[in-house]
């Protein structure tokens, strides 16, 4: 784990979760596994916050708790997971791609289950229903709410929280673990571990979610003795939800093939690789190197039927295909998408596309020679890019002492001398990307930084135009007149209307980059996993 990365998890921790959760999960990251007791120690903050953070934490799985290592008995230990707090940063296109494929209900459902962790089926369906009936006219139906559950579930979008795993509950720490309904796990749970988790339990839930009246009295009391009755009367008490992230990268990672091909070649061959891509996206693992083989067949019969592409047809796209260093053949006519190759392909794009942006065309023509030379001396270079020998040299040099290519030396005799000594440049594809992910880490932490400056700095103002707005809110509610709401928004100054025009536009353009910069983030990611995993 590297400073960027700490740096980035103490900045989302501080945003969602507040200081004082920032900083026992900054401590866990920094020092590795700890017990309660070392936890208070090295933070200074009380027993009591230090357990109610760890509870958030376990609650969002960006921390997990083991037994202790010194045997039975020992304090129960606390470790934090860097990867699962990054993931935070990717919340927003979660819930747009539940918006996307499943509606506003799918939106709501992934949006609820994010912001707390995980929840039951039934308390989940109902807040839904709650949350949609209130933004219209009419009241909305359990069922089409749990139908959607339902699909996401098929479609593995969403999982069971897996089994206890023994975990101790012994000393102090009992308090903290106990609040955790369902505790977080160090590693995803897959299908083949735990057989249950895409299986939906039968919910007896029934009837509509209506709107609350404003005059009815006693309401919150009626509310928390329902919520107290719920796990007793829906079936799925202790039965836990979560979102499966693995399979929103793996859909992440599908659509990026799609559009790769799509600007390669053309519409028609991103439809044949989403069909191949969709054939498969349950039946194959996340990690896994390549799809399942299809055959021209299934492929055929599996297209939409508003293509309507002839057999032949879809045969010469099949044979392109082949051509292209996204897909490929495993087999006599039967066909497969290498997804790692896929993977590595797309980063090599995004790092000659990095080079360019920050040392021009000229730089990022010597970088993608040597991706694909591997190995030269300084005159091939020259020779090969057609680039004077003073440019080629400086540019070299540039891109040396910027890590982004390295110098190897082939001596011809032990002594090393200069004279007898080949000297190679050469482009490490993975180590230059965790050298890249590494400066996207710092970039996505400089724009969070600076969005949180510019809201300490205008905090006045935005604290008061949130007044405004509230009294605005409550006189449209209660029939004002049109003098007393045009009487209240003057209480806004020009000037003050304009500085907040420009503050809400500054922070969207902040908010854009840390979602463009995370594009890459991920993309590079899946290419280091998929690099680092050993295929089977």
């Amino acid at each position: 784990m590297t400073a960027q990365e700490v740096r980035l998890c103490g900045l989302v921790l501080q945003e969602h979760f507040g200081e004082v959760v920032e900083k026992v999960g900054r401590n866990l990251l920094k020092s590795g596994t700890q017990n309660l007791r070392a936890i208070v120690h090295e933070t200074g903050l009380s027993v009591d916050l230090v357990k109610k953070s760890l509870c958030v934490l376990m609650q969002h799985g960006a921390c997990s708790f083991i037994q202790g290592r010194k045997g039975p008995g020992s304090p129960t230990e606390y470790k934090a997971h860097c990867d699962r707090m990054l993931r935070i940063l990717r919340y927003p296109r979660y819930i747009y791609t539940a918006k996307t494929l499943y509606g506003d209900t799918g939106e709501l459902i992934i949006e609820e289950l994010l912001q707390r962790g995980h929840m039951t089926m039934s308390n989940t369906v109902k807040t839904v229903a709650d949350r949609l009936t209130q933004s219209m006219d009419g009241d909305m139906d359990y069922g089409e709410v749990s139908t959607t559950f339902s699909k996401l579930v098929e479609t593995h979008f969403l999982q069971r929280c897996p089994p206890a795993a023994g975990a101790g509950t012994t000393g102090s720490s009992q308090t903290a673990n106990s609040t955790s309904a369902a505790p977080a796990s160090s590693t995803a749970p897959t299908p083949e571990s735990f057989p249950d988790c895409y299986r939906v339990p039968q919910v007896t839930l029934i009837g509509r979610s209506k709107r609350p009246l404003a005059s009815e009295e006693g309401e919150d009391q009626r509310n928390a003795k329902k919520a107290k009755m719920d796990p007793e009367t829906h079936g799925d008490e202790g039965i836990y939800w979560q979102v499966n992230f693995e399979r929103f990268h793996q859909h992440f990672r599908d659509q990026t093939i799609i559009s790769a091909v799509a600007n390669k070649l053309d519409q028609t061959s991103s439809e044949i690789v989403r069909t191949m891509l969709r054939m498969s996206e349950v039946t194959t693992s996340s990690t896994a190197p390549c799809t399942k083989p299809l055959s021209a067949n299934e492929i055929f019969r599996s297209l939409p039927a508003t293509y309507n592409i002839p057999r032949h047809i879809l045969d010469q796209y099949l044979t392109l295909l082949v051509d292209d260093p996204v897909d490929g053949v495993c087999g006599e006519g039967v066909r497969v998408i290498y997804l790692n190759q896929a993977l590595a392909n797309l980063a090599r794009a995004t790092l000659e596309s990095i080079v360019q942006e920050r040392f021009g065309s000229r730089s990022a023509r010597i970088f993608r020679l040597l991706l694909r030379k591997r190995h030269l001396e300084q005159k091939q270079v020259e020779d090969f890019a057609m680039i004077p020998a003073k440019e080629a040299k400086d540019m070299l040099y540039t891109l040396l002492s910027q890590n982004l290519v390295q110098l190897q030396e082939i001596p011809k005799t032990p002594d090393f001398a200069p004279s007898r000594t080949f000297y190679l440049y050469t482009v490490n594809q993975l180590p230059t990307a965790r050298l890249l992910l590494q400066n996207c880490y710092k970039t996505v932490a400089n724009l969070m930084e600076r969005r949180l400056f510019e809201a300490k700095e205008s905090k006045r103002l935005l604290e008061k135009s949130q007044r405004i707005e509230a009294i605005l809110a409550s006189l449209q509610a209660s029939g004002a007149e049109p003098e007393q709401l045009t009487e209240v928004e003057e209480m806004i100054t020009a000037p003050e209307k304009q500085q907040l025009d420009s503050l809400r536009l500054h922070v969207n353009k902040l908010d854009s980059a840390e979602n463009q910069v995370d594009e890459t983030i991920f993309l590079l990611e899946s290419y280091i996993s998929s690099s680092t995993k050993p295929t089977s």
